[in-house]
């Protein structure tokens, strides 16, 4: 199963669901992207990294980074390594000394953390295939936002039920109109939807 590496293309602002960001992920050397929804506590401490700023006090994966450091543990990879209804599963791949130790995590916060170690986040082909969206690249470079609102990462599954009344081939039009919008939050939720129907059928 190959791998393949990813890099954070940004955090875009819900425009369905108050509270709600869109992480993007964005395939190295390839035009797919990864939309993943995450809540606004964790969006905020990736901007905050993205834009290299210095908080006050440490945010919890401040914390976590500092609490391995001094303990001799660093994390050297992050694997996005399952797709299942809707929700990404992530683990830290971590060294102390001789030992190499999976953490599992949610990937939020695994990209949070990964971005503190500056450590690579690979995905796989499976994941890429199904979850990939390929955009047309017009040559404008989009920018991150800050994240200022909490919304947990499990709000995902209670948006499907939007889309069931919707045919396939207005799911797939729609999912076209989101990603020309770049309402990547959106087109997250119509794409799972589709790739549901696409397996059960």
């Amino acid at each position: 199963m190959g791998k393949i590496k990813l890099n954070v293309l940004g955090l875009s602002y819900s425009q369905t669901q108050t509270g709600a960001y869109a992480l993007v992920l964005s395939e190295e050397g390839g035009d797919r992207r990864i939309p993943i929804i995450i809540g606004g506590v964790e969006a905020q401490s990736i901007a905050i990294q993205l834009e290299e700023l210095e908080p006050p006090r440490p945010l919890t994966h401040d914390l976590f980074k500092s609490f391995a450091e001094a303990f001799a543990v660093n994390v050297v990879e992050v694997n996005i390594y399952r797709l299942e209804e809707g929700i990404f599963y992530s683990e830290l791949i971590c060294v102390k000394g001789s030992n190499r130790i999976r953490i599992d995590s949610r990937t939020s916060d695994a990209v949070a953390i990964a971005l503190r170690f500056k450590c690579p986040i690979f995905t796989t082909d499976e994941i890429i295939e199904k979850a990939g969206i390929v955009l047309s690249i017009d040559g404008d470079a989009e920018e991150p936002f800050v994240a200022s609102q909490q919304k947990p990462e499990t709000l995902v599954p209670e948006k499907r039920n939007q889309f069931i009344s919707y045919s396939l081939e207005q799911l797939t039009g729609m999912l076209d109109d989101a990603v020309r919008d770049e309402d990547y939050e959106r087109a997250s939720l119509i794409r799972d939807e589709i790739g549901r129907r696409e397996e059960s059928s």
